[in-house]
């Protein structure tokens, strides 16, 4: 068999770079890892045609995991907040983590997130284009991929003061969401879609998880 030409050889290669690169956030008290072995399950149809990249959080889980039968530790946490979603801590940190993740790992295309890496992933498009987030990150966020994600300032959550306005203007970018029809996030995920122009909603017959596609 006769070698590739180098011109192929070019040819492979970008297009191995027009992957869309994707940063995955996992859910509260979970991990990267786990995140990857949930998405890992889905048709290779899909995850063939993404570059994901699956980033730990910055904080340690602070409490019990409700995976722990499930999954092996360790388990982590994009921030904190009290019982009622009305204060929450550690934000700044979680958002400059990102950042730094982001310019020193990129450029990314999208985002993914799950749970609360999708209610944290869902609001930054908003807080980059308003500059208060993301401001080393040369990239825009192009499309977004929201699992059982909520909205800060919606029904159930409130807003961090950064994000604060992060959904004052409809979200202008693709976006997927998943919805599932016993999740005890419905509600939120469904108010979730409605901020965003033009949305793609999957709704399957699962609870708060990372769905099966095939």
């Amino acid at each position: 068999m006769e070698k590739k030409s180098h011109q192929c050889r070019m040819m492979d290669r970008h297009q191995t770079q027009k992957k869309p690169r994707v940063l995955c956030l996992h859910g509260f008290r979970t991990s990267g890892e786990i995140l990857n072995k949930l998405v890992s399950r889905w048709p290779q149809s899909v995850t063939q045609k993404l570059d994901l990249v699956f980033l730990d959080a910055k904080f340690p889980a602070q409490g019990k995991s409700d995976v722990e039968a499930i999954f092996d530790p360790p388990y982590f946490e994009w921030f904190q907040a009290n019982q009622d979603f009305s204060e929450y801590m550690n934000f700044e940190e979680c958002l400059a983590y990102v950042e730094d993740f982001m310019v020193e790992n990129g450029p990314f295309d999208g985002l993914l997130g799950f749970s609360q890496g999708a209610i944290l992933a869902a609001a930054l498009p908003g807080m980059q284009a308003q500059g208060i987030a993301l401001g080393k990150v040369k990239n825009k966020i192009k499309f977004l991929i929201l699992i059982s994600g909520a909205k800060f300032g919606g029904n159930k959550f409130g807003a961090p003061k950064l994000a604060s306005n992060a959904f004052s203007k409809p979200i202008d970018i693709p976006s997927i969401h998943f919805i599932g029809e016993t999740d005890f996030m419905k509600q939120e995920s469904t108010e979730l879609g409605e901020a965003f122009l033009d949305p793609v909603v999957i709704h399957h017959p699962r609870g708060h998880t990372v769905p099966r596609l095939g």
